[in-house]
């Protein structure tokens, strides 16, 4: 039945309806679909009190039984398949989509996601229908422990992908929403130490050029409800009380657009941050700054609404404060179709774990594949006799932000089924140990049978949720043999132990180490150890709680806080039964070719809250695919990992990366490796080829730090875009016409393969004489396309003109400078196929007009060793010192007319400015003296002094000690 239809079936009877008795009460306006949503909004909110719209203001708002409305929930996760809430389609995680360049696909991927969620939903009202992805913070830095949830380290890219995903999260019903995506994390949010208290600092070009560009284009493509506030804080200032949420994001839409605070973030502004005094005032400053619902205290509304209530009483809020943001909850409810069950078209779905949808899981697995290098050893012929090696050779690895996996497809069963389980040998390559005590004793699993059958599911898989944590399962003991453990090492000293039966090491609640978990995971892992050399032989801390492993006569444990006698940690001796390199070496030296399955555990050295330290593959790991590459040349290196690795690849005939696959990445990897697909992903980010090429971690200036493909000038392991083909395409006839608008870019790809395979074909652009530093090269669009052996497509992009501006801190806006600029077109960003050079028109350089504006401190052109700071806490930014003594500052070709004489600075704090000109001699040194300096960070004080200088310069400014800069002033 068609909407219309539906109206008019259960539009509330007018009132000369014979029907219609005195008795019947007239439908309210905000319960009237034939009415906007914004006059129904304007109706809601009159009708609540101050009290229930106060209540709405945390993630759990409650119902509200007068009116008839039920309780609400902010927040589902759903980055790559619906999360936590048990099974569900899994889909490759969020870096390995990127990885595909398709948004067609991906847009599939979101609308797949969206039905199960409202198919669940409709089981389950715990299933939210706010969900909370995708999170499109670019990946800078290929250490940050989240490199798994974003989509690239391009922000053309990853809008690109953002946009068709939300499309599909949300629907294509132009009224009522599937589901209502919230982007994550507003704003600069690349590393995980010190994540609630480290502050990034954002260069206004940077900025503007950089980290806006992902969130403004998925927001103006008109199907993101919403933003995330991250936990860190930009340019001294937390993103929860971001100026940049009313500048910035709020200017991109007429829609209302829902701020979701991330979890605990509120409370932080005081805990953590200590921004701000009270919470009271914390949180009045983030309702206002934007923040309309607030993710705290769990499931408990009671301390935001007391915070929120007591801000009212003293005057820090207004009722028209809390109106605006439920206004802004309730247009998504609204939107969601919460008020309108019989008009909603998502309301009867019940897609769920449907043959598409797995058939969706292997499309996307085969398509985020990337070949990094073949020199012709693949695709394997069918009789290819294969040993398969390695930690992850035989694992289906889940993230943080998975659902439960419902169907799954190891590499191992991948090749099983592709190539017959009699060519197919496999050894995982792991130590196999016995821990024996100083007492003689060995570790020893007890027998546990009968328990673990008790949470056995239908086909008799063990519900990891149920093993994990578990206190019914028998303890560890000793006895005079042991248990042999798998000892998996996953570097920088971190550990698993597995039993026999496949069962991890865990510790749970009561401090007893039970075999009890299918895989290491949770918010704290519990199945991490590290083994410390003590006396002649080792203690074994449990990572989870930071506790030795100790044997008491009630079975083995944690050490507590005081421990008793017997609970004093144990030094265990480690036996090596079977070393992983000896297994791989028998199986390895029988086999035609040889397939290293090596990679990353998602929850371990590198996740959510924890970022990792290197680039480098585990020592294991590296020690394994020598010993195969040494016994057998044929060795393929299949990565599978959640980020970017250095590996040592010259004497590999063939690399392969992907992502964590999802359900289906067996399948998928093992149909690639046979030809049955021919691989076409492409790197989203820089793979570097050392450490060394990295800048710090906590360095977002990725203009000044050289970094990404945009702007790094080394020599990349594999560049951005790079990905290899079993076919080969050609490019030709390149034309390029610009009209007052935009560039229309034209080209053709020919597949001269004998195979059908995918390219993806990359538009890149380069300014060729530039008076600022622009990137290297930079993606204005892409497509990935299917060819027949001999097809040609005719490929055509109009890109905007408004692609080749830059960020103009002198003006304080975007600008576009004329002259020539490179067309690039290729298979990657260094491996080019056409260029061509177009003539744009645009504004001339000019000099800074700084006697008619000054100069704001942050407008700099350069700089070294400086800081962005909040100039105050509601606004503005000003420069420091970054470690509080030394920073220096240019602002290039700045314009004083005829003539100066006098210069003024609005500074706070205490140190010493000084100042010249095209770094020549100190013109003026400027400092507070008793009277003006304040501890105060935000007491600001003018000083001035006289200064003459005429005609165009270079301004330089050092600053000494711990001074705040906000303003630089002329005057003749």
């Amino acid at each position: 039945m068609s909407i219309e239809a539906l109206r008019k079936r259960y539009a509330a009877p007018s009132q000369g309806d014979p029907h219609v008795t005195a008795q019947t009460p007239p439908t309210p306006p905000f319960r009237d679909p034939q009415l906007p949503f914004a006059k129904r909004i304007d109706d809601l909110l009159q009708r609540l009190t101050l009290d229930e719209k106060i209540s709405f203001l945390h993630q759990f708002a409650p119902a509200v039984g007068r009116l008839g409305i039920e309780a609400f929930r902010t927040g589902q996760e759903a980055l790559h398949g619906v999360a936590w809430m048990g099974p569900a389609t899994v889909f490759p995680q969020a870096v390995g989509l990127g990885a595909t360049w398709n948004t067609d696909l991906v847009r599939r991927i979101g609308e797949a996601v969206s039905k199960e969620a409202r198919a669940m939903h409709a089981q389950d009202d715990r299933v939210g229908l706010n969900v909370w992805s995708p999170t499109v913070n670019l990946l800078r830095h290929p250490l940050w422990g989240r490199n798994e949830e974003g989509y690239s380290e391009d922000p053309k890219l990853t809008s690109a992908i953002a946009v068709a995903y939300t499309r599909g999260l949300r629907g294509d019903h132009p009224t009522y929403w599937r589901t209502a995506p919230v982007l994550k994390h507003w704003l600069a949010h690349n590393n995980e130490t010190d994540r609630a208290t480290s502050s990034s600092s954002v260069r206004p070009r940077v900025l503007h050029e950089y980290d806006l560009r992902a969130f403004r284009e998925a927001v103006e493509a008109g199907a993101v409800a919403g933003v995330m506030p991250a936990y860190n804080l930009v340019n001294g200032r937390p993103n929860h009380v971001s100026p940049y949420l009313r500048e910035h994001l709020r200017t991109w839409t007429d829609e209302d657009l829902l701020v979701c605070s991330d979890a605990g973030a509120p409370s932080n502004l005081v805990d953590l941050e200590h921004y701000y005094d009270t919470h009271e005032e914390a949180t009045a400053a983030a309702l206002i700054a934007g923040v309309d619902s607030f993710t705290d205290h769990g499931t408990d509304g009671s301390q935001i609404i007391a915070r929120v209530k007591k801000a009212h009483a003293d005057g820090l809020l207004t009722e028209a404060d809390i109106d605006t943001a439920v206004r802004r909850q309730l247009s998504v409810r609204f939107r969601l179709g919460e008020f309108d069950p019989l008009y909603d078209p998502h309301a009867g779905l019940k897609d769920f774990d449907t043959p598409a949808h797995r058939a969706l899981a292997q499309e996307a697995a085969e398509q985020a594949i990337v070949l990094l290098k073949n020199d012709g050893l693949l695709p394997l012929a069918p009789d290819t006799r294969i040993a398969v090696v390695g930690l992850l050779a035989d694992e289906c690895k889940l993230d943080w932000y998975s659902g439960t996996l419902i169907h799954r497809s190891t590499p191992l069963e991948g090749l099983y089924e592709r190539f017959g389980a009699e060519r197919v040998e496999f050894a995982e390559g792991v130590d196999r140990v016995l821990l024996k005590t100083s007492a003689g004793t060995f570790l020893h699993v007890p027998a546990a049978a009968d328990a673990v059958d008790e949470v056995r599911g239908a086909e008799g898989a063990l519900d990891p949720a149920l093993l994990a944590g578990r206190t019914d399962l028998p303890p560890l003991t000793t006895d005079a043999t042991g248990t042999e453990f798998a000892l998996i090492d996953w570097g920088e000293g971190i550990l698993t132990l597995r039993a026999p039966d496949g069962r991890y090491l865990s510790v749970a609640d009561d401090g007893y180490v039970r075999a009890s978990a299918d895989q290491p995971g949770g918010w704290v892992v519990q199945e991490t150890f590290r083994l410390e050399p003590h006396d002649n032989g080792h203690l074994l801390r449990h990572v989870g709680t930071g506790r030795h492993v100790s044997v008491a006569a009630d079975g083995v444990k944690v050490a507590d806080g005081n421990p008793e006698p017997e609970a004093k940690p144990d030094v265990w001796e480690l036996i090596v039964t079977e070393r992983g390199e000896d297994a791989v070496t028998q199986v390895t030296e029988r086999a035609d070719v040889v397939l290293v399955v090596a990679g990353n555990d998602p929850h371990i050295n590198g996740r959510e809250t924890e970022d990792r330290t290197t680039l480098r593959l585990p020592a294991h790991q590296e020690r394994i695919l020598r010993a195969a590459r040494v016994t057998n040349p044929n060795t393929v290196l299949a990565l599978v990992s959640a980020y970017p690795y250095a590996v040592a690849t010259a004497a590999l005939p063939a690399v392969l990366w992907t992502a964590h696959g999802g359900q289906a990445a067996g399948t998928a990897l093992a149909r690639v490796l046979s030809g049955d697909v021919s691989p076409a992903g492409r790197l989203p980010q820089t793979w570097y080829e050392d450490d060394a090429d990295l800048p710090d971690l906590f360095d977002y200036d990725v203009i000044g730090g050289r970094q990404t493909y945009l702007y790094f000038e080394g020599t990349p392991l594999f560049p951005f875009g790079h990905g290899l083909s079993y076919a080969s395409f050609s490019y030709a006839d390149l034309s390029v016409r610009v009209d007052d608008a935009a560039a229309h870019v034209s080209f053709t790809v020919t597949n001269t393969g004998d195979i059908t395979a995918d390219e993806v074909a990359q538009l890149y652009t380069r300014a060729v004489e530039p008076t600022v530093t622009r990137p290297r090269r930079e993606l204005l669009a892409h497509r990935r396309i299917t060819l027949a052996p001999g097809a040609k497509a005719d490929l055509s992009f109009e890109v905007p003109l408004t692609a080749f501006d830059f960020w103009d801190v002198a003006r304080g806006g975007w600008r576009r400078e004329p002259g020539p600029y490179d067309v690039l077109v290729g298979a990657s960003s260094e491996d080019i196929r056409l260029r061509t050079t177009v003539t744009l028109d645009g504004e001339p350089d000019a000099p800074r007009p700084v006697l008619r504006h000054g100069l704001n401190a942050v407008d700099f052109d350069e700089q070294s060793g400086v800081a962005i700071v909040d100039r105050t806490k509601a606004a503005g930014d000003a420069v420091t010192p970054a470690t509080g003594r030394n920073a220096e500052l240019i602002y290039r070709d700045c314009d004083f007319g005829d003539g100066i004489a006098e210069v003024t600075v609005s500074v706070a704090g205490d140190g010493v400015l000084e100042l010249s000109l095209d770094g020549g001699a100190l013109l003026a040194v400027l400092a507070p003296d008793e009277t003006t300096a304040s501890d105060d960070p935000y007491a600001y004080t003018t000083l001035d002094a006289d200064v003459v200088a005429e005609g165009v310069h270079d301004v330089h400014i050092r600053l000494r000690g711990p001074l705040r800069l906000a303003h630089v002033g002329f005057s003749g």
